[in-house]
């Protein structure tokens, strides 16, 4: 059977994932931050503060002070992760994007893989 031509070939399940989104304050991403770790969802979660966001909502340009997340995981979380956050995010249409690097140490990549597979 010929194979549809708009469907990309599988991503590799145990790439390392970084997922990212903004939060409104550190009480919120610290709170999702371990969460994130404590179900096993992500190996490690960074939350950088200070971010500047500049955007339009609803019409109107918004200025904000925000919290970046930056989550590492691996490509397979990539459904039950972005559903996690979804559900747990404060903003009614949250920034959720997902990146797979080119390169990483190979080291940390088994070091992520275990810690999101683990079952203890």
């Amino acid at each position: 059977m010929p194979q549809n031509p708009s469907v990309t070939a599988p991503v590799n399940p145990n790439q390392l994932l970084v997922v990212v989104t903004s939060l409104p304050n550190m009480e919120i991403a610290k709170s999702l931050a371990c969460a994130l770790v404590e179900q096993k969802i992500a190996a490690c979660v960074q939350l950088i503060d200070g971010v500047h966001s500049i955007y339009r909502w609803e019409g109107k340009v918004c200025e904000e002070q925000e919290i970046l997340l930056s989550a590492k995981t691996i490509s397979s979380k990539w459904s039950e992760i972005s559903s996690f956050i979804r559900a747990q995010h404060p903003y009614d249409l949250p920034e959720i994007l997902a990146f797979s690097p080119a390169q990483y140490a190979q080291q940390y990549g088994e070091w992520v893989e275990a810690e999101v597979n683990s079952k203890i």
